[in-house]
C-alpha cells in the first residue's frame, strides 16, 4: 500500500540526515560523474542549482564542474513578492549569501539581476522522493511546482530541462501525486540516470 505523503516525506528526511558525512561525500561524487556524461548537461549553458539541506545530495562536485566549463550558474532565491515561488539569481564564488526564513543559504538580491524560470536550460533541483514516471515529492512548500507550472499547459516542451538529484534509495515505485505536481525529465542519482518517458 502506497504511504501518504506526510509519512513518506519524514521517512525520506529520516534515512538522508541518517548518513554520515563519509557517505554523503562519496554519494555527490558519484552523482557528479553520472551527471558529467549526460547529453542535456554538456549542452546546457545556464544551469540552475541548488545548496543542500536536511540531508539533500549535494550538487558542490557539479558546482565546480559548471565554473570549470564555463557554464553560468544561478540559485533559487523565495520570491519576495509572488507566494511560494522562486525567482533564479546568478551565483558565482563571491555571491555574498544569507539565510532565508528556513535557514537556507540563497544569494543577497540587491540589484542584481533576475533569469526568468523559462530562460534556463536546466534545472538541478533537490526532492524527497521520486518515481519512475516522473514524479517528485519535495519538501511540501510547492516552490518548484508553482514556479514551472508553465510547463504543464505546454506539456514539457518549451522551457528548461527539470531534472532531478537524489540518493538512490529515495526512489519509489509509485508516488501519492496532484495534478499540478511538475514532472521530471529525469532523475540523476548516486547509482545511475533515470530517464522519464511520457
Amino acid at each position: 500500500m502506497m504511504q501518504d505523503r506526510k509519512t513518506l516525506r519524514r521517512h525520506m528526511r529520516a534515512r538522508r540526515q541518517a548518513l554520515t558525512p563519509r557517505q554523503q561525500r562519496q554519494a555527490s561524487q558519484a552523482l557528479s560523474h553520472i551527471v558529467r556524461t549526460q547529453l542535456w548537461f554538456r549542452q546546457a549553458r545556464h544551469v540552475a542549482l541548488y545548496l543542500p539541506n536536511d540531508g539533500e545530495i549535494d550538487p558542490s562536485p557539479l558546482i565546480a564542474l559548471c565554473r570549470h566549463l564555463g557554464k553560468r550558474l544561478y540559485l533559487p532565491v523565495l520570491h519576495p513578492i509572488r507566494h511560494n515561488r522562486l525567482w533564479f539569481t546568478p551565483y558565482t564564488a563571491d555571491t555574498p549569501m544569507r539565510r532565508n526564513r528556513y535557514r537556507i543559504l540563497e544569494p543577497v538580491l540587491q540589484g542584481k539581476p533576475v533569469r526568468p524560470a523559462q530562460a534556463l536550460d536546466l534545472v538541478l533541483m533537490p526532492l524527497v522522493a521520486f518515481s519512475a514516471d516522473g514524479g517528485r515529492m519535495g519538501m511540501g512548500g510547492g516552490y518548484y511546482d508553482r514556479t514551472f507550472a508553465f510547463k504543464l499547459q505546454q506539456h514539457g516542451l518549451k522551457g528548461p530541462k527539470l531534472i532531478g538529484l537524489a540518493h538512490d534509495f529515495q526512489r519509489q515505485t509509485r508516488l501519492p501525486l496532484e495534478p499540478w505536481d511538475v514532472p521530471l525529465d529525469g532523475v540523476a542519482t548516486d547509482c545511475c540516470f533515470y530517464r522519464i518517458s511520457y
